[in-house]
Formats: C-alpha cells, structure tokens, sequence
C-alpha cells in the first residue's frame, strides 16, 4: 500500500496552468469560492487585504477588480464596488453608511426597490425616511436637519423622468456634510459623471446598457473616498454580494461596444420620442432630450447625451384600449427591464401613479425601452399599435 501511495499523483497542484506564454484580448474568468494562502500569517491577516485584495469568493477575484477599474475609469472616480445586481448597489450604498437616528432623503421618484428598502425597512431600524419632490433643486436644503446622513438621487426619476438639478443638491449637501449616491444608470458614465459634479457615489445597473444584451445581472458603485470605499467593500462582503465572474467578464465585453450601442440607441430615441409627440393620441412623452420637456434645461446643461428610455402618457382610453396596443406590436416585446439591443415596451397603470407621492400624473404611463433595430421598423410598429387603440376606444 506504502508504494502504491508513494506513486499517486499529487491532487494539489491539478489546478494549475502550465507555463507557456498566452495573451488574449478577452479577459480571463476566474472563478473562486476559496482564497488560498502561502503560510499561516497571511491567512491569520487575510481580512487586511481589504478593500482591494483578495480574502474569501464574497470579495470578488481579479475578473471583478478588472471590471471594477474599467467602470471607475469610465466614471472618472478612484474605486469602483462591482455588486450582483444594480439593485444591491443602491441597497450596499445605503446599509453601509444609514444608521438608526439618522434621516435620510429620497426621490419619490426612484426605482421602488430603494423606496421599500427605506420605507418599509429602514424606517423600522429607527431611520427617519423622507420621500422629497423628485425635480428639486437647491430647495432641498428646506429638508435638511442635523440628523440628515444621506441624500438619494435618480435622474432622470424612474419612469416619470423628472430631472432634478444634481449640481446644486450635490453643493448644498456638501455645505453641511451630508452623504450623495446616485443612480446614473439612465444616461451612463458616457453622458453624465456625477463625481464630477460633487456626488459621493454614482451607482449603475451594469445589467442594461453596460453589459446591454439582457442576458445578466450586476451593479457598480464608484466612488472618490477611499474610506467610502473600504466600507462599500466590507458590506459588500458582509453581505456576501459577491458579483459572478461570469457576468463580470459579459459586461467587460460588453463596455466594448457601449460607445456605439449608445449612440445608436439614443439617436433613435429620440427620433421615436419626437414622432410620438406629433401623434395626436399622445397627450405627452415624458424624455429629457426633448426641448418641451420641463428638465430638459437641465439635461442639456449638464448631460452630454440622451437616454434610450422614455415614458409617454396616451389620450385616455379604457383597459381594453392599452391591451389591443400591446397585443398589435412586433418589434416591441414586453418586459420591465431595458438598455438592451432589443426594443421593450412596459406599462404602469393609472392607480400606481395617482397614489405616488408628488405624483406627475393619475393617468396610465407606456415606458419605451428603444434598441438596436431600425428606428423606421419601430416607427411603423408604434403607428399600428396606436391604430389598434383608437380602434379599441369608443
């Protein structure tokens, strides 16, 4: 038995690549649950490697880190937290820094998810939630008290698409030290960098237009402070939001094309908003990038591009109207997420927007997703979609 062990191969270096030279112009993938250390004192210090080494899986492997200085670049900020959904970045955003006694802000406009965190959630901890008018300006310092800890900011709002003035919440908050995050995900780093104008932290759903083939799940926060920072990666860990190597290397490859997908999609956007806001059965489209909306003034002083989201109100109709209009298009698949190559169309109903608080309409919203196909194609789609809900009105 003695010899038949001495000749068994070694298990513990099966996992390692031979040394021929190799370079790729992808990424490597490297996947890990468990760091393994070269003695005992660098395992007995492994938590020190924090924020930017590597300790356990939950802190991510080097196709995250790689992920995570692209994004920081794009953004123009120094650290970069790569999450496994745009939906726990705003949550790590918050949980690391809120506490109970605090009071914290919050657009009524922002995606839901973070209003049910801060609602429903924080406010039972002993955080003091209050939900603020989505296209404020430097009036929010009316809000602010000395318990004030944190600002959270979306532009343009979640589906309504009010434009606040980021500039000047940004400076007021900075005047009395208190906390900005922001969720960029609608324009992106190419056309708005919100550490550029003050933001503490810029969130993104890397799941649309970054990674921009509906095919992933992940977030970024970015940041300029390294303490900022080094929290941001001790709850990411904390909770064990590690983000998949997998989809890190997607929206690595991704981020090639971003320049282009871009430009492409919004050049189209706008072209379907301003057909829509000629069509005498829209009563209004709700898109920054228009000159008749009210934040375009803002949008234009400080953003670079326009979004390839937008929402439209209709001349009222009843229920059956807006079924007849979603089952009529073809280009337009229906989904709630967007940024993708593929044209989605989503509907909110009447009664979700009258009980908003600051609440823009109390009529139905149809939220437009425009992707890669040709903006003619989707033109065409829309007009007989709109044909089938007149027809469906009395």
């Amino acid at each position: 038995m003695n010899n038949i062990n001495k000749e068994r191969p070694s298990m513990s270096h099966t996992n390692r690549l031979d040394d021929a030279p190799f370079d790729s112009l992808s990424p490597p993938v490297w996947r890990a649950s468990t760091v393994v250390f070269d003695n005992l004192t660098d395992f007995i210090h492994r938590r020190e490697r924090q924020p930017d080494g590597y300790s356990y899986g939950t802190t991510g492997t080097p196709t995250a880190r790689g992920l995570e200085r692209r994004i920081a670049a794009l953004e123009g900020g120094r650290h970069c937290v790569v999450t496994p959904s745009g939906q726990a970045a705003l949550m790590i955003t918050v949980m690391a820094f809120v506490r109970a006694g605090d009071h914290v802000l919050v657009s009524a406009a922002c995606y839901g998810a973070l209003q049910i965190l801060a609602t429903r959630w924080l406010a039972r901890l002993g955080v003091e939630v209050e939900l603020y008018r989505p296209d404020i300006g430097r009036d929010i310092a009316a809000r602010l008290r000395p318990t004030t800890r944190m600002i959270c900011l979306e532009a343009p709002g979640s589906i309504t698409m009010e434009m606040p003035d980021v500039r000047a919440i940004a400076e007021v908050a900075r005047e009395r030290g208190v906390l900005t995050m922001i969720d960029n995900t609608w324009a992106g780093p190419l056309a708005f960098r919100p550490l550029e104008h003050g933001v503490d932290f810029c969130i993104e759903a890397a799941t649309k237009q970054f990674g921009g083939h509906s095919d992933l799940l992940l977030g970024s926060v970015t940041t300029n402070d390294h303490g900022h920072y080094a929290a941001l990666r001790e709850t990411q860990s904390i909770f064990g939001l590690q983000a998949s190597p997998d989809d890190c290397f997607l929206v690595l490859r991704g981020l090639e094309t971003l320049k282009v997908r871009l430009a492409a999609q919004c050049a189209a956007a706008l072209e379907v908003a301003s057909w829509l806001e000629s069509h005498p059965l829209v009563e209004r489209v709700l898109f920054p990038a228009l000159a008749s909306d009210p934040g375009h003034a803002l949008w234009k002083r400080d953003f670079s591009g326009g979004g390839s989201l937008f929402s439209l109100i209709l001349q009222g109709a009843p229920e059956a109207a807006m079924q007849a209009l979603f089952a009529a298009l073809r280009c337009f698949r229906i989904g709630a997420s967007w940024g993708g190559v593929h044209s989605l169309a989503a509907y909110y109903p009447a009664r979700l927007q009258a009980e908003r608080p600051f609440a823009l309409t109390d009529k139905a919203l149809l939220r437009l997703s425009i992707g890669l196909e040709d903006s003619a194609d989707l033109i065409a789609d829309l007009d007989r979609a709109l044909k089938a809900y007149a027809e469906a009105t009395p």
